[in-house]
């Protein structure tokens, strides 16, 4: 009974130091966000931005800029949405369409913030880009955004497999770098401005947090009206 009690005590503050850590991560990332909107809006961050810009010119050869470019159309729509349909119809074939709603709904509620926020802002693009693609603003960047929510994704399906416990941080690691690489190469390629990356990577976290606590409320609410 004592070492029943005990094991339920540690889960519990094991649990409790989750949500407080979310909590204040969720709540910083919002911070960090409204700061850099601020910025934009008064037009401060442009000594920031430039001194980032500046930081890359030195590492901008032929080879790394066509690996940027590479990576950049990895966060493309042209990239994730297909990737996006090959997962949700994996979770349809495996009967967990639990997952597959999930997933949609993040993917979709994401991408109408993304474009109502660049209404919002109505932020020019940077001057003299090195690919010349854009149809929308600048703020935020929206292949920091849906990279970094998609990898999450796959870092929650790393987290709940069967994967042994290294494996799943060194996934969960490299995921959330690829997403990190993805904003960068929008920046080497001045496709975006370094504070569209910054804030759209909070942004994310943010949105991240809120929508897996959301669902999350959500299942657990709908198993208990079945049962």
């Amino acid at each position: 009974m004592n070492e029943g009690s005990t094991s339920l005590n540690k889960t519990l503050r094991l649990l409790s130091i989750e949500v407080l850590l979310l909590t204040g991560l969720f709540i910083l990332s919002l911070f960090v966000f409204a700061f850099i909107a601020k910025g934009v809006i008064t037009g401060n961050e442009k000594t920031f931005d430039d001194k980032v810009f500046n930081f890359f010119i030195p590492f901008s050869t032929p080879g790394f800029i066509t690996t940027m470019k590479v990576f950049t159309f990895l966060g493309s729509v042209q990239f994730l949405i297909p990737a996006y349909i090959v997962l949700i119809i994996y979770f349809i074939f495996k009967k967990l369409y639990r997952y597959a709603i999930d997933i949609a709904v993040m993917a979709l509620t994401s991408t109408a913030l993304l474009f109502i926020l660049k209404e919002v802002f109505h932020r020019q693009r940077p001057s003299l880009p090195i690919i010349r693609t854009f149809t929308t603003y600048s703020f935020p960047s929206g292949h920091m955004l849906s990279s970094f929510i998609f990898c999450s994704i796959l870092s929650f399906i790393v987290i709940k497999s069967n994967w042994k416990l290294l494996y799943k941080w060194l996934a969960s690691i490299l995921l959330f770098l690829f997403a990190l690489i993805i904003g960068i190469s929008r920046i080497v390629l001045k496709a975006h401005y370094p504070t569209d990356v910054i804030a759209s990577l909070c942004l994310g976290i943010a949105w991240v947090i809120g929508s897996f606590y959301i669902l999350r409320k959500i299942s657990r609410e709908f198993i208990t009206q079945k049962t």
